[in-house]
């Protein structure tokens, strides 16, 4: 390796000035808040040549290649490096003002951050793109070709980390003093590859080679801990004592606010165990695996996002990953406060400098984490750490999905986290005093209703004191009872179940004396349902009454038949055995359904345990309040509110479509519209200029040419720039009903195929078809939706007839990089989830802002973007929101009808002109009234035709290119 230059060498000296003018002026965020107006930079940005030196410089004395070349890995890492030297400065003094000042931080902790590259996107809002692109170009090299080495941070998946993505972007160029939390996964999600089976998943190698961004802090680390056990010390606090302990690593990333100094931090853990871990008497024994054990399991928590958890050991892993984001990140933020406060620390200041908002569910773990550091280590009481709490907490709901509002087993919980059991119950309890002190306790059926909708704690008894209030005695229904042997039965159970069993069989001896003419043939089992009460969590009086009630006097029993099988069922050998014992027995001869799971509800504890909770799309948030979380809003009005998602225009505008943005600058006549997109509205009044319609169309059509040799180089299909590009591109999933998409294109392929050339040519626009995004790994019906898209592409790209009137594309490997890429060029974009399933969505924006129009559905986000641009600009169809629910329940009592159009498309799929892969499965869950995987559940069968004639109408509006 190379020496250090001195530090009074001309290389060092050179080096060290061209720091001095990247740094630019002192740091002063009160100056640039306090003027309202961004600092004018150009006047002391380096130049070209002060750049390419400091490239040269990294290239040479911050090796990660060998010396004899400079090829384009090499040049990537030399620049970025040579941008983190402006950020770190400015990183640094972003943090010095924020800790001097004890502001109030924001900090935001989601389980994604879906970053993208991040080069063009820093030299951006340093403003210094063309000077890099001036740089590299003196270094032998083209910008766009550098930039291409990085690969995207594998840090996240879908909308809810690019959202977190783009407020951390938002938060630094608006100057907020924030910082964001998550896991630094090694290997991502995964990385996707078609082959002619479908989706096949390898793991992301996005830090193969080390990431040029990242700074590891080896003096921030902190313990977590899994397993063990729970007790009571000699001063009465409890202790968490045993078990699993890891250390988290923090590592940080830059990430620089536009056209301002500010830059925060996204601070990602990793995790790993001391050295003295390793077993080295094990591993010199041969018992190498054993050996790195301890080192295995802990690096394995920040290995993948989202590992499958069909298994136990997966869920186990997802808990440990989530746990290990909230305890490191709080033990963080709580050293930071106390690190700010001084000597004096006061923990009613902690709301007032501390904002923590958890990102959709995973973070929920925050809430008995904080209340357990308040509580065993700060040595505050539960009033006060509640309080606290609940103040300092916020949550962000991202879906009305059942299945993605976590609830996870009790009995899980206990095991790998015993002391946040023990605060969770007593969260419940506070919240079951809560309700009945709200609601008061007269009308059991109503309070009942409450605790089952709002608890914590699922299929949970409730604490005895208000279990009492909803035993309700037994109504004896008007029967002969001459019939059924009642009485037999109840002799067999004691007043007492705490009664040894000695006393049962004498009992029995006593009752079995001969008794005249009862015949027990008929229905020994009723006798059965008459020993156990209704609710197992009803005391034992009401036991004891209905004994009462059935003791009354039988006439005329004969006990020839010998029904004491069915009696011997009902009661266990042992009566010290737990109630559910008795449940056993009965399902020997009754059947009954199995006892539910105990579960902790992640979104209800979200919801107790913060002072906030908003939606993100009106729609959204309304149905939050009136249909997720009802029951809540209703006692917590004031916690519910809005925050409709938003996007970036600088990645998303100016940094992706250069072309686009230059026109806007242009006819705006300034540039503010970067920060100011309200001034975007400045382009109506030109809408009918037919120079701005040219440079327009030359903006679309010169990023569709990109396009068309990026799918070229990615998937082999040649398509033409002159055709409709309709894109579809978001996490593979049913509801958002990627295969209504692909069956209107099949059912207009099968259309073609039945004109002639001419009539084709008359009839259709010109269409290349594409779609991107990821099928979760166990998702099976997704991936049946990935493997039919790729199968209608492979034929219908390569019938002859079609020609170019139809493609069908599917993108490999969805990220961040290509949808900058395709967004620019797109000219219709699907939106067409299930109405009121789509929380809010992010890409919709991101088309709209791309000169986009779109097709969809009125859901999330749509509404307003269609608010907006206006409904002659947006193409709608389908079901409304409130219409659902009453078709789910028409399609269950057979009242649906397909169109005949929805039919005929089902059965030219099953004809096989699409190869011999069995598409029943699929087309199955079309059908049918009812049953798992059955029944159209999100409605695409509902939805057919009006999507059909829809796109009818954008082949008609794609004609007029004015």
């Amino acid at each position: 390796m190379a020496p250090k230059p001195s530090r009074y060498s001309p290389l060092w000296r050179l080096h060290h000035s061209l720091r001095l003018r990247l740094v630019q002026r002192p740091y002063s965020p009160i100056a640039v808040q306090s003027q309202g107006a961004a600092i004018d930079r150009r006047s002391f940005a380096p130049d070209a040549a002060s750049i390419a030196s400091s490239i040269k410089y990294h290239a040479e004395f911050t090796p990660l290649f060998s010396p004899e070349r400079f090829e384009l890995p090499k040049a990537f890492f030399a620049t970025a490096q040579s941008v983190c030297d402006a950020l770190i400065i400015n990183w640094n003094a972003t943090y010095d003002y924020h800790e001097k000042a004890n502001v109030k931080q924001a900090y935001y902790l989601s389980m994604e951050f879906l970053q993208g590259r991040a080069l063009l996107n820093a030299i951006g809002n340093l403003e210094l793109t063309d000077a890099y692109g001036e740089a590299l170009s003196k270094l032998g090299h083209n910008l766009e070709n550098v930039a291409c080495q990085e690969s995207d941070a594998a840090l996240g998946n879908g909308g809810l980390g690019r959202l977190a993505s783009c407020f951390l972007d938002s938060l630094a160029t608006l100057n907020y003093p924030a910082w964001g939390y998550g896991l630094r996964y090694k290997y991502g999600l995964f990385k996707q590859r078609i082959t002619k089976d479908g989706q096949e998943e390898v793991a992301e190698d996005w830090l193969e080679m080390g990431s040029p961004w990242e700074i590891v802090r080896n003096d921030v680390s902190y313990p977590v801990k899994f397993h063990g056990k729970v007790v009571e010390g000699s001063d009465g606090k409890r202790y968490w004592i045993g078990g699993e302990d890891i250390k988290a690593v923090a590592y940080d990333v830059p990430i620089p606010g536009y056209k301002t100094r500010t830059t925060i931090n996204l601070r990602l853990w990793s995790t790993k165990v001391p050295s003295e871990d390793f077993d080295l008497y094990a591993f010199n024994s041969g018992e190498h695996t054993k050996a790195c054990e301890a080192q295995a399991n802990a690096e394995k928590i920040c290995y993948v996002l989202y590992p499958g958890d069909e298994s136990m050991e997966g869920k186990i892993l997802r808990l440990k990953q989530q746990y290990t984001l909230c305890s490191a990140s709080l033990q963080d933020i709580i050293a930071r406060f106390k690190r700010r406060s001084g000597g004096q620390v006061n923990w009613e200041d902690f709301p007032e400098k501390v904002a923590v908002q958890m990102n959709d569910t995973h973070p929920t773990l925050c809430i008995p984490e904080l209340m357990r550091i308040l509580m065993d280590l700060e040595g505050i009481s539960w009033k006060e750490a509640w309080g606290i709490t609940q103040r300092t907490v916020a949550y962000t709901n991202h879906t009305v999905l059942p299945e993605a509002l976590e609830k996870w087993s009790l009995e899980l919980m206990e095991k790998l986290l015993p002391r946040h059991v023990e605060i969770i119950q007593m969260i419940d309890e506070e919240l079951i005093q809560k309700i009945i002190s709200e609601y008061g306790t007269s009308n059991a059926d109503l309070l009942e209703k409450k605790l089952t909708a709002m608890r914590i704690l699922e299929n949970v008894d409730l604490p005895a004191s208000i279990a009492d209030l909803f035993v309700k005695p037994k109504e004896i229904p008007a029967v002969n009872l001459s019939e059924e042997p009642e009485s037999s039965d109840e002799e067999l159970v004691p007043t007492d179940l705490d009664e040894p069993k000695e006393g049962l069989q004498k009992k029995k001896k006593v009752d079995m004396e001969p008794i005249p003419a009862v015949n027990l043939s008929e229905e020994p089992e009723s006798s059965d349902e008459e020993l156990v009460p209704t609710d197992l969590d009803e005391p034992k009086e009401g036991l004891q009454k209905k004994k009462k009630v059935d003791m009354e006097p039988i006439p005329a029993a004969n006990l020839s038949e010998e029904p004491e099988s069915s009696e011997e069922e009902l009661v266990p050998t042992d009566l010290d055995e737990p109630k559910e014992g008795l449940q056993k027995k009965k399902k020997v001869d009754m059947e009954p359904i199995p006892k539910p799971p105990k579960m902790v509800h992640m979104a209800n504890l979200c919801v107790v345990g913060g002072h906030a909770v908003n939606g993100v799309a009106e729609i959204h948030s309304e149905i939050v309040k009136e249909d997720v979380f009802n029951e809540f809003y209703k006692l917590w009005p004031e916690k519910f509110q809005n925050k409709t998602n938003g996007v970036t225009p600088r990645r998303w505008i100016k940094f992706c479509n250069p072309y686009l943005s230059d026109i806007i600058t242009k006819w705006t006549g300034t540039e503010d519209w970067v920060l100011h997109t309200e001034k975007l509205a400045e382009l109506r009044k030109f809408a009918d200029n037919k120079d701005l319609q040219i440079e327009w169309r030359a903006a679309k059509r010169s990023n569709k040419m990109k396009v068309v040799s990026f799918l070229k180089e990615k998937t082999g299909y040649s398509i033409s720039p002159d055709a409709m590009f309709d894109v579809q591109v978001k996490r593979i999933h049913e509801y958002k009903r990627q295969l209504l998409n692909i069956l209107g294109i099949v059912y207009r392929y099968k259309k073609m195929k039945e004109m002639s050339a001419s009539e084709r040519k008359a009839k259709f626009v010109p269409r290349v078809c594409i779609f991107g995004g990821k099928a979760f790994a166990t998702y099976v019906q997704a991936k049946r939706i990935v493997k039919f898209i790729t199968d209608v592409g492979s034929t219908v790209n390569h019938d002859p007839e079609i020609g170019d009137l139809l493609k069908v594309v599917f993108v490999p490997d969805y990220n961040v990089t290509v949808a900058e890429l395709l967004i620019p060029a797109s000219e219709l974009s699907q939106h067409i989830s299930t109405a009121g399933m789509e929380a809010s969505g992010t890409s919709n924006m991101k088309f709209a802002m791309n000169g986009c129009i779109l097709i969809g559905t009125l859901d999330g986000a749509n509404v307003e973007i269609r608010q907006e641009v206006g409904s002659e600009n947006f193409f709608l169809f389908g079901a409304r929101a409130p219409e659902i629910a009453g078709l789910r329940k028409e399609r269950a009592e057979g009242k649906f009808v397909p169109d005949p159009r929805f039919e005929e498309v089902k059965k030219f799929v099953r004809s096989g002109v699409f190869g011999p892969y069995d598409y029943d499965e699929l087309m199955g869950s079309l059908e049918g009234n009812k049953g798992y995987g059955r029944a159209d559940y999100f409605l695409v069968g509902k939805d057919f035709p009006s999507y059909v004639e829809c796109q009818e109408k954008v082949d008609e509006a794609y004609q007029d290119q004015r």
